[in-house]
């Protein structure tokens, strides 16, 4: 049996993977290529927030207004 995995958890791996922070842009990108192709910008987004709610993914508001999104342990590099 394969094992399970959900959206947000294969997005927070995706993430974790990445070397620059990700955008929701890049978020919907990396969706894009996953087994959830048909995901949006307006999925990534909320799973994005809804990552950095359980704590796995912290948010970081530029001057410019965009947000990007790392992993607690890039973040304390």
């Amino acid at each position: 049996m394969p094992d399970l995995i959900t959206r947000r958890a294969w997005l927070a791996t995706a993430v974790q993977a990445e070397a620059a922070p990700v955008t929701t842009h890049r978020a919907a990108q990396l969706l894009a290529g996953s087994p959830w192709a048909s995901a949006g910008r307006n999925t990534a987004r909320k799973d994005l927030r809804a990552l950095c709610s359980r704590g796995l993914l912290l948010a970081h508001d530029a001057d410019n207004g965009r947000r990007t999104y790392t992993t607690p342990e890039r973040s304390a590099a």
